[in-house]
């Protein structure tokens, strides 16, 4: 691009997942690389992709197993595409793949590439397992030995407990916390109550259950291993059933997070095809939405206050700086697309923004950001009740998205992504109207 030129509108052509599963249970069998060149294969087929060389494809899982340190490019080969399609891993923990959408659009708004794919995937059912740190350099001074005597030295080290395996956790490493505790830090800190949690999380559910009965999902997933449907949603669920849950990151009489209000531990993947608008023009394929803009932010949630500053408190930054950028505001929106890593987590943020104190000290704004419609926020159902695959949840949500904006004909939608390690993922679409 050169200096004097514009952006290029960045179009969302459409995108497809598998169903979201408990882990554990349908998938358990299946490896992160067979479940994301799965969605490619789908991609491919769906966009009549095949043999075709793409500009690039992006993608990640938050879990990789040491094989799988190409995972993307490995996905690619299979899925059908021309072989010489390039393709490179990411990681950004929960905002993986609605990173990977962004760095695509933004090597699309430059004119370097034409068209690309954004994906993620994570499989909870196939997390590689760790031993101790004296097992592995025990073992790998064995396979340098020059005799059997040697060998047997290194293996003479080796203790019982060694041999116990370590399963990856999604502690923080510099807290020792896990999302869960700290998401509970969060809802004292903010005051979020246990009732307003479940109601949310009744609402996932509920919403959900009528989406995939309304057939709305019907050409977003694509079966995998015998499985067409998400099988973590409850729509028999109740604010009473709810009520009955032990908490689950504190005993004590002020905890309130529960496997209720919490996004369960899931296997998926998903991907997004994106273009040019000349590409898709050329090709005559319809585009149901632009990636308008987006933003990251992080916070000090090391040493910081557990409120303004909690684990998962950097999208309420990430927005405000958005929403400032593009001069908008929430009445400019018609849907909210926040993901529900914990219904606490989507509640703390909406406090911060209707919070004068935070907005003026914290968002340096003169007035609070103010209320979401709840009409908006997430009407399809969230991660609460379909389920939360780490590295797949941006693709899903950015899929999700585009097809209420086509379906609308028009309007704008806002996502909102909490991760690991303090940060947030956010961006913006708009409805494409031809």
């Amino acid at each position: 691009m050169t200096e004097s030129s514009s952006p290029r509108r960045v179009a969302i052509l459409g995108g497809l997942r598998t169903p979201f599963c408990r882990a554990g249970g349908a998938f358990v069998d299946a490896s992160s690389k067979e479940m994301l060149t799965a969605v490619m294969k789908a991609l491919v087929e769906r966009y009549e992709l095949k043999g075709q060389r793409l500009g690039d494809v992006s993608a990640g899982a938050t879990f990789k197993h040491p094989r799988d340190w190409n995972l993307t490019r490995e996905a690619v080969l299979d899925s059908g595409l021309a072989r010489e399609t390039s393709a490179f891993d990411l990681q950004r923990a929960c905002g993986t793949s609605l990173s990977a959408c962004v760095l695509i659009g933004h090597k699309i708004a430059l004119g370097g590439i034409e068209v690309g794919i954004g994906a993620g995937v994570d499989s909870v059912s196939d997390m590689p397992m760790e031993f101790t740190d004296r097992l592995r350099h025990n073992l790998l001074a064995a396979s340098r030995a020059r005799t059997l005597g040697q060998r047997l030295k290194c293996f003479a080290r080796i203790r019982p407990g060694d041999l116990k395996p370590q399963a990856p956790g999604v502690t923080e490493p510099h807290t020792g916390l896990s999302m869960g505790q700290s998401c509970e830090q969060m809802a004292r800190a903010w005051k979020v109550s246990r009732e307003s949690q479940d109601k949310l999380s009744l609402a996932s559910h509920r919403h959900a259950a009528e989406a995939w009965e309304k057939g709305f999902y019907a050409d977003l997933v694509v079966p995998f291993s015998g499985v067409e449907r998400d099988n973590n949603m409850r729509a028999d669920s109740s604010l009473e059933k709810l009520a009955k849950l032990r908490t689950s990151f504190a005993r004590d009489s002020q905890a309130t997070l529960t496997a209720g209000n919490s996004s369960a531990l899931t296997d998926g993947s998903a991907g997004v095809l994106l273009a040019s608008e000349k590409w898709a023009r050329e090709r005559n394929l319809p585009i149901q939405a632009w990636l308008v803009d987006s933003e990251v932010a992080a916070v000090n949630f090391i040493d910081g206050d557990p409120g303004p500053d909690g684990l998962l408190m950097a999208p309420a930054y990430a927005v405000s700086r958005l929403l400032e950028r593009n001069n908008l505001g929430f009445a400019d929106f018609d849907f909210f697309e926040i993901h529900e890593a914990f219904a606490a987590q989507v509640l703390c943020t909406l406090k911060a923004w209707e919070d004068p104190g935070f907005c003026r000290e914290r968002l340096g704004r003169i007035e609070p950001l103010g209320e979401i419609d709840r009409e908006k926020l997430n009407t399809v159902g969230g991660s609460v009740a379909l389920g939360h695959p780490f590295g797949a949840t941006g693709a899903r949500i950015v899929a999700t998205l585009a097809k209420l904006l086509a379906q609308k004909g028009g309007g704008r939608g806002l996502i909102s992504i909490c991760t690991g390690g303090g940060m947030g993922v956010t961006a913006i679409l708009e409805a494409a109207q031809d």
